[in-house]
């Protein structure tokens, strides 16, 4: 087949790219949860017959990075794609079988066209509660992922269009919210039939031979314009270092390491140096790894990549199973978030040795993730009415060479939004008492980093449990060229006026009636001396409340 010309390629990559963005549209109006409909923690991709990534929406690195590699994951070691017909709908949320953590369900469909397949369409939503040991599926005390929720094998919830009810049966059972799961699964569903018919509404009018030489053309175009990127950066190797705080059950730091090597245009990236997996559920499989080295190699770029699979054809990831980075099953990973932040600003950190003038200090690097689950006396069932919410924060940006950090803004491995306070107090008996930024977070640099915020809750019920997986109350976000690292983070529980510190990671403390939670987040890291700062900067940080 001729190959697609310059014009026609350019015009099958946008409409692949917005298929994936229908797609996104469908999850964000018909989705039930708040964690999804609010706070959009959910990614969309379209993939070609042979399941890897050509286009995706502007959703979840974290997500977007490792679709592909679970897809291969299912495809490899389950469910062969020969087997796969139209109308099946493949799911799975095990980490160990493609997934990335168990709130988290990927959904497959097939898109067939004049007989073949030419694309499988993607969607993966981070779902309110799938059991476990806490609310939201965040056993901070997890030793082993069978405590962390219910796993489900990669399997076809549709076959042929038809719904598999003893399936969906034993998923609604085994959750704190099953309307609210099935809701989401449903807006899952919806965003993959719209995905599949897009593409072949794209295939009735180009064809679909021409689909799939475009997807084929696509991934070489991207793996072409990333060896010209890394051929820009000097060869040599590039390490940097830092922590993690602790995994929640022992106070003992973490090491993350990488020594990235450039050669020509390729690049190796060395996780060996890392720590070994945690006892508690910190770890990350290889998949949620490489989506980080994914996106930091992305973020170096000193021109636009299309982002897809074709970009990672000539980086290498070498990471020994057991460690931190690559856990051997049955390790828990419901925070492998944790790893998948400082993995990203630790790649940063070596990258900014090898290309200074793109890099920034290091962002807040966390995922604050807040659960409760309320409890009041009213009845469902004949059981005490339960609400479960899952908040995800963000802190402050790292300064670049060239400008302050973002404050309160969403930055690396995630893209979420916030839950509006409205939304939350009036589906909960909870109250938000406090919103804002915080003064004097931001590192001090020339640049100075971005400020964390704080946001408190209260308790209007008579019982709740608060779960909280965080980090950076510890280790505290690098500056660069001098400049000073951001604050740590902090987390109190205020009862009776009285306020008590508590670890970052803390798992189902009961709270009553009038406690109140407070969350700091930590700040980003200064870039350059802070002495360089200009005297009108420091007075109008002054003026404008980031600095006291």
């Amino acid at each position: 087949m001729t190959p697609l010309g310059p014009v026609e390629l350019e015009i099958m990559r946008n409409a692949l790219t917005a298929a994936a963005a229908e797609m996104d549209v469908t999850i964000w109006r018909t989705s039930r949860s708040t964690i999804v409909r609010e706070l959009l923690d959910y990614s969309t991709a379209v993939f070609d017959a042979a399941g890897d990534n050509v286009a995706q929406s502007a959703r979840i690195p974290q997500h977007l990075n490792s679709m592909g590699a679970g897809l291969h994951t299912v495809l490899r070691d389950f469910l062969p794609i020969e087997g796969w017909g139209p109308g099946d709908v493949v799911i799975t949320n095990d980490p160990y079988c493609g997934g990335q953590h168990i709130p988290d369900i990927l959904a497959f469909r097939p898109v067939f066209a004049d007989g073949q397949r030419v694309a499988i369409v993607g969607t993966l939503c981070h779902h309110l509660d799938m059991g476990g040991i806490s609310a939201g599926s965040y056993g901070a005390t997890a030793t082993e992922v069978f405590q962390e929720g219910l796993r489900i094998p990669p399997l076809r919830l549709l076959r042929g269009g038809v719904l598999n009810e003893e399936v969906l049966a034993v998923m609604r059972q085994n959750v704190r919210r099953p309307d609210m799961l099935w809701g989401d699964l449903q807006a899952q569903m919806a965003s993959l039939a719209v995905g599949e018919a897009n593409l072949q509404r794209l295939c009735a009018r180009y064809g679909a031979g021409r689909m799939v030489a475009a997807c084929a053309q696509i991934l070489d175009g991207s793996e072409r314009a990333m060896r010209a990127m890394i051929g820009r950066i000097p060869d040599g190797t590039y390490e940097f270092e830092d922590v993690i705080d602790d995994d929640g059950l022992t106070d003992a730091p973490i090491r993350i390491h990488a020594a990235i090597t450039v050669a020509d245009d390729e690049m190796v990236v060395d996780l060996s140096g890392c720590g070994p997996q945690a006892l508690g559920p910190i770890n990350a499989t290889l998949a949620s790894s490489s989506s980080a080295v994914s996106y930091a190699v992305m973020a170096c770029a000193d021109q636009p990549i299309p982002a897809n699979a074709g970009c990672m054809r000539p980086v290498r990831v070498v990471a020994p199973e057991g460690l931190i980075v690559n856990a051997r099953h049955p390790a828990p990973v419901a925070n492998r978030i944790v790893v998948s932040h400082r993995l990203a600003t630790t790649l940063l950190g070596a990258l900014h040795k090898a290309v200074p003038g793109r890099i920034p200090a290091a962002y807040y690097g966390a995922s604050y993730v807040c659960t409760f689950q309320t409890i009041t006396g009213q009845t469902i069932a004949g059981a005490a009415a339960r609400s479960v919410l899952v908040e995800i924060e963000v802190g402050g940006g790292g300064a670049h060479p060239l400008q302050d950090g973002l404050s309160a803004y969403s930055h690396g491995m995630h893209n979420n939004a916030n839950i509006p306070v409205e939304m939350i107090e009036s589906e909960l008996p909870l109250t938000i008492t406090e919103y804002a930024l915080l003064p004097d977070t931001g590192g001090a640099g020339r640049h100075r980093g971005g400020l964390g915020l704080v946001r408190e809750w209260r308790v209007n019920c008579e019982e709740a449990v608060f779960t909280a997986n965080l980090e950076r109350f510890k280790s505290r976000p690098y500056g660069l060229d001098g400049g000073l690292p951001g604050a740590p983070g902090r987390l109190l529980h205020i009862r009776d006026g009285q306020a008590t510190a508590l670890p970052s990671k803390i798992g189902n403390l009961r709270l009553r009636r009038g406690d109140r939670i407070r969350l700091e987040t930590s700040g980003g890291g200064g870039f350059g001396p802070p002495g360089k700062r200009a005297t009108a900067e420091v007075a109008a940080d002054r003026l404008g409340g980031y600095t006291a």
